[in-house]
């Protein structure tokens, strides 16, 4: 068994695309610049991190000169398998790199990504339009501690979760 991704085995690593996974690209599902991450996804699989055949590769978010990878760990991924897995990513492509467990919850999305800085809590905010917006407060002594500028966490979030997320130093 393989990593579960997307695209097909044969055209990530061909870098030829079938007419299915050329139409995920311009369809916007997968981004072009994925494909070299599956890619190098696959070659750990194969070298270093067998662990990885149990896992799902969901999608990824590029943020200025931030990486978000969105996945399902198998049973056998830990997180330290996980923080060396994107040090070399962040070595192959040079940019940083956050590896998110897929998840519904904003807030554990968000405790992952601002980490180590810590989470004080989610509001709901409910528009007068009768949109919703997430704001994420975080303490102000662990500013610091944010593994980017808020903006680019926030859009980061916003994506991921296809609604607006604001995060507040408080």
């Amino acid at each position: 068994m393989k990593m579960k991704i997307p695209l097909d085995y044969v055209c990530v690593r061909s870098g030829l695309l079938c007419n299915r996974c050329q139409s995920l690209i311009d369809s916007g599902e997968v981004f072009e610049y994925e494909v070299e991450i599956i890619k190098v996804l696959l070659d750990l699989e194969e070298t270093q991190f067998k662990e990885l055949k149990d896992s799902i590769y969901h999608k990824a978010y590029k943020v200025d000169d931030l990486l978000i990878l969105l996945v399902t760990s198998g049973p056998e991924m830990t997180q330290q398998k996980w923080i060396k897995i994107a040090r070399i990513l962040q070595d192959k492509l040079n940019m940083k790199v956050r590896v998110l467990e897929k998840t519904n919850s904003i807030k554990n999305s968000a405790v992952q990504l601002l980490s180590p800085a810590r989470v004080l809590g989610v509001n709901t905010v409910w528009m007068p339009d009768g949109s919703v917006q997430y704001v994420i407060r975080v303490s102000r002594s662990e500013r610091r501690l944010l593994p980017a500028e808020a903006q680019l966490l926030e859009s980061a979030l916003t994506k991921i979760h296809s609604t607006p997320v604001r995060i507040r130093v408080e």
